[in-house]
């Protein structure tokens, strides 16, 4: 289990076996898979550098349980960041149906119809506009399936959504409005954030082609022989381990910096 998921405790569906988001299972073959990834890529390169078998082979194994979590942690991301553009369409398909004049368990039903035509039926939202249903049609009030979803999904603009409906429904405001404006709102800022992660995506690019590089110079320097480089002596093995280390700082630096978030 990763860090991740110690300091989150798994949230549970109201009706049925529904997913929380911020959890990752993972299979023991998919888990030795990414333990070999980041054993071989680790080994591979503290090799180029120190050229000592049996410190690549430590630090490899090391590289490998440490590529464990932070592979959790990008498919989570990766699926929340899917599951986010799949909640801006059900928005828009519930908000059209409701402008049509069906109440709100039409609504989800016509957006599960409409859902079907973009995804596949095991697509996550998919899914959850099904737990909706299911939960209204065993007397469930919808603003409490909606707040579990944001709960299991942990996605601020499932939140607001979930916020925004519940309360326009214990207050008996106008439903269809509020809705349709919170649904032009949530679906603008989640166009923004796109187009946001789009415009960084080579600058994402470059950064890995940035790391990549001190591995091909030092190869190069390596093939061209003649002395130009030295390893094997304290100076050299002092300066790749602080190269090493500068290196690792700033990509999580600039990692940092390219995070760019509403």
């Amino acid at each position: 289990m990763n860090l991740l998921e110690k300091q989150h405790i798994k949230v549970n569906g109201l009706l049925g076996d529904a997913t929380d988001y911020s959890i990752c299972d993972i299979t023991i073959k998919k888990l030795i898979v990414w333990f070999l990834m980041g054993f071989v890529i680790s080994g591979i390169v503290i090799y180029i550098f120190y050229e000592n078998i049996i410190l690549s082979v430590v630090l490899g194994a090391i590289g490998g349980l440490a590529f464990i979590p932070i592979r959790k942690k990008q498919v989570i991301k990766k699926r929340k960041k899917n599951l986010l553009s799949q909640f801006k369409d059900m928005l828009d398909a519930v908000s059209t149906s409701i402008g049509a004049g069906k109440n709100i368990y039409d609504s989800f039903i016509a957006a599960k119809s409409d859902l079907l035509i973009q995804y596949s039926p095991e697509a996550d939202i998919v899914s959850e506009v099904d737990f909706i249903v299911h939960g209204i049609n065993n007397n469930i009030q919808v603003e409490d399936l909606l707040m579990n979803f944001a709960e299991r999904s942990q996605l601020d603009d499932v939140r607001n959504f979930a916020g925004v409906f519940s309360t326009c429904y214990e207050k008996g405001g106008n439903i269809k409005d509020v809705i349709r404006s919170t649904t032009t709102v949530i679906s603008d800022k989640i166009d923004v954030q796109m187009e946001l992660e789009t415009m960084v995506a080579g600058q994402k690019n470059e950064q890995n082609i940035m790391m990549v590089m001190p591995v091909v110079f030092v190869l190069l320097m390596k093939f061209m022989g003649g002395g130009l480089i030295d390893l094997s002596s304290v100076m050299g093995i002092v300066s790749v381990t602080i190269s090493i280390v500068i290196f690792i700082i700033a990509y999580f630096i600039s990692k940092k910096i390219l995070d760019i978030k509403l």
